[in-house]
């Protein structure tokens, strides 16, 4: 620990990299009733903490290594780190990323002068082609974590944070990929302040760490899951393993969907949008305060980077809810009668619906998708189905069910037989609680809703489609109640995408 001290007091990093601030966050801390500080490593030069451990390596190349360049293996943060510092001291830098890197990332490296090679699906395929190409070419390898300089350089965070908050801290809570970021901070804020935990937090999905730690030597995982592509390693380095497994109080693992509810914090908070690797920290300490098992104290997280393409985002937005328990998914089996509907939104009362699926089917029970907004976490989404199984309905828990959440969905529905006279709307209606029912009581009994298809998009109007069998007599006065309604609505009875993947008549 000495000697790592020693090393992180006498870094390069501040030639290229920057103190980030360390900022509290009102709304969480407010909610979870505990005093929530943010490392904001996402305000680096390259947007991730990394540029401090590659900076540190490559400023203590000799002029020979210097001469020959480096190499790195990266998904995209490390890889930028070294493409900025191999830049600004003139020397060339070769990149290998995988292939499923980001974009953002990819485009991020060439900007800053790094020779882009891209190999294998996952970073340990990067990383072997990467040794190859040194091997061949001379190159210096800068790895992304295993190494005491890099280690070092990281380590600068831990040193910035004792000096930002020199007040009671109860735990620092870092993500762990390689380990090198664990392995600095804890390496510093240990040796200074014992009585601080430092806490590792990993996907569960790419637990190497914790992993590495129960065998009690680093092992090379099946395989990993990209989601928070900056920490997807399949095993640890030997050097950060050592340091992590001697000074880690533990290791918690989360969820991609706890992830993206920490994602959504941030963003809540901060207004800046984290990388799935840059919230997992958050995560993890949000994990342990909900679960009571976080220390006394200010508790710290670092967000250690904000390299996410923006088509990721959707994800993000879908899962946020569901990883904040603030979502529930049910199946619910209704019967297929007229007014069913109008007796399920009355007994889900006022609470938002966030998602609504049904296409009509033949036989005695309609089987619906929803989605309902909860103040109350799991203890509400039990009572409402509690309440609806009291109701004679049959419920099926799908809020952690993948398939449900990623496909199901939005297969709901389908071409169905012997379905006369319907037609097709579209409706924005107001997102305020009762604006779905103010449309069903004013329904005729006689006209059957064989199609629903709803979802919340985080704006003050969703958008409905409808399919109802209104005989031709009676659509003027169907006319006149959705005229009377007030809602927005257009007729898309002869739109091709009903006409080719939903109407019956093409059957």
């Amino acid at each position: 620990m000495q000697d790592y001290v020693r090393r992180i007091l006498t870094s390069s990093v501040y030639e290229v990299a920057e103190e980030t601030p360390l900022e509290r966050m009102a709304l969480l801390s407010g909610r979870l009733g505990v005093d929530v500080l943010l490392k904001r490593e996402d305000m680096q030069p390259v947007f991730s903490f990394k540029i401090r451990g590659a900076h540190n390596r490559i400023a203590h190349l000799t002029a020979e290594e210097r001469s020959r360049g480096v190499i790195c293996a990266s998904a995209g943060n490390h890889a930028q780190g070294v493409a900025l510092s191999a830049s600004r001291l003139g020397i060339r830098a070769v990149v290998v990323m995988p292939t499923t890197t980001p974009v953002i990332k990819v485009d991020a490296v060439r900007r800053r002068g790094g020779e882009v090679v891209l190999f294998g699906d996952g970073f340990d395929a990067a990383r072997a082609h990467a040794a190859q190409l040194a091997e061949e070419n001379g190159y210096v390898v800068v790895h992304p974590f295993d190494d005491p300089d890099v280690i070092a350089g990281q380590g600068t965070i831990g040193m910035e944070l004792l000096r930002q908050h020199p007040g009671d801290i109860g735990a620092i809570y870092v993500p762990v990929g390689g380990g090198g970021l664990a392995a600095g901070i804890a390496a510093f804020v240990k040796f200074l302040r014992p009585e601080i935990k430092v806490i590792g937090v990993e996907p569960e999905e790419a637990a190497s760490m914790k992993a590495a730690i129960e065998a009690g030597h680093p092992v090379a995982l099946d395989q990993v899951g990209l989601f928070a592509d900056g920490v997807a390693v399949r095993q640890v380095g030997e050097e950060t393993f050592r340091l992590c497994r001697e000074l880690l109080d533990d290791i918690v693992t989360v969820t991609a969907d706890e992830i993206c509810a920490a994602i959504k914090d941030i963003f809540d908070d901060m207004r800046a949008i984290a990388e799935p690797a840059g919230a997992l920290a958050l995560a993890g300490l949000r994990r342990e305060v909900e679960r009571g098992t976080a220390p006394k104290g200010a508790l710290i997280a670092i967000n250690s980077g904000a390299n996410v393409n923006f088509d990721r985002l959707r994800y993000v937005a879908e899962r946020a809810e569901i990883g904040e328990r603030a979502e529930a998914l049910l199946a619910v089996e209704i019967p297929e009668r007229k007014g069913s509907y109008r007796e399920f939104i009355r007994l889900i009362g006022q609470r938002s619906i966030t998602e609504f699926n049904y296409r009509f089917a033949h036989g005695a029970a309609a089987r619906i998708f929803v989605g309902i907004k909860l103040s109350g976490g799991d203890v509400e989404k039990a009572e409402v189905i509690d309440m609806l199984e009291a109701n004679r309905l049959s419920v099926t828990d799908m809020t952690d069910n993948e398939v449900a959440k990623l496909h199901v969905r939005y297969m709901v529905g389908g071409r169905v037989n012997d379905l006369d006279d319907e037609i097709v709307y579209r409706f924005q209606f107001p997102e305020r609680p009762g604006a779905l029912l103010k449309f069903l009581e004013g329904l005729n009994d006689e006209w059957n809703i064989s199609l629903f298809h709803y979802r919340n998009h985080g704006a003050d109007y969703g958008r409905v489609l409808v399919g109802v069998q209104v005989p031709e007599a009676t659509r003027a006065d169907f006319i006149a109640h959705i005229d009377a309604v007030g809602f927005p609505y257009w007729n898309e009875t002869d739109n091709p995408a009903y006409r080719q993947f939903l109407d019956h008549e093409r059957l």
